[in-house]
């Protein structure tokens, strides 16, 4: 097994994640979701009151439940390679893909104090070897990752993928909401204060508008392949 560490960056809904679990299962190394991670404070916070109907934060209020170690998360490999995620003792693997959370969790991602406490979790876990998918991951959180790769897609095809998504998990959400939603968390991201999406240097790009997995999975090994004498195939 490679100690290899490969930063994912991009746009929501690309499909960094089903992209990151396939190569982390073909090389045998660890899979991080870190937008779990902040779904999962998101959800914390709608949960204890902490985001109003109306959108307001009560970022005080929340900082102090991280500050008192309130927010307890930890996370667990499938044998698939994917990650279930666990609010204290309760999986919510599943509920942290709810349009409530997806509506509120690029405002909670801006909050440095939430930033800071997601990092550290990230840091922790995936110190030994990983790949690790997000939206600042080779830019704020492992900027020395042996290798990093910058997803984009047309924002159609993303609201697409994220409508059948929704729709396996036995949701029924209308196509012109999740679209509106896909370009408000692009806007969002790219502007936040605190590391915002931007593309890291060093990054590759890949737009996946119109290739398959095993597609990408091809035009990753080749790049293993010329830089570290690995292969996915």
């Amino acid at each position: 097994m490679t100690s290899i560490i490969i930063a994912i960056d991009g746009y929501s809904s690309t499909g960094k994640g089903t992209f990151a679990v396939e190569i982390a299962r073909r090389l045998g190394i660890l899979y991080l979701d870190s937008g779990a991670l902040y779904r999962t404070v998101t959800l914390y916070a709608l949960k204890n009151g902490h985001i109003e109907w109306n959108g307001e934060i009560h970022d005080r209020r929340l900082q102090e439940d991280i500050l008192l170690g309130r927010v307890e998360i930890s996370v667990m490999p499938r044998r698939d390679g994917t990650m279930r995620v666990f609010l204290s003792d309760e999986d919510v693997s599943a509920r942290i893909r709810e349009l409530e959370v997806a509506r509120n969790v690029s405002a909670i991602a801006t909050l440095p104090f939430v930033r800071n406490f997601v990092d550290e979790q990230l840091h922790r876990l995936g110190a030994k070897g990983c790949v690790m998918d997000g939206r600042d991951i080779g830019t704020a959180v492992f900027p020395n990752a042996d290798l990093k790769i910058f997803m984009t897609a047309d924002a159609e095809i993303r609201a697409q993928r994220r409508v059948k998504q929704m729709e396996e998990a036995g949701q029924h959400p209308r196509f012109e909401d999740i679209l509106k939603n896909v370009q408000e968390r692009d806007y969002i991201d790219s502007h936040r204060a605190m590391n915002p999406l931007r593309k890291a240097d060093d990054a590759i790009v890949l737009d996946n508008s119109h290739m398959t997995v095993e597609e990408q999975m091809v035009w990753l090994d080749g790049i293993l392949r010329e830089r570290f004498n690995i292969s996915l195939l």
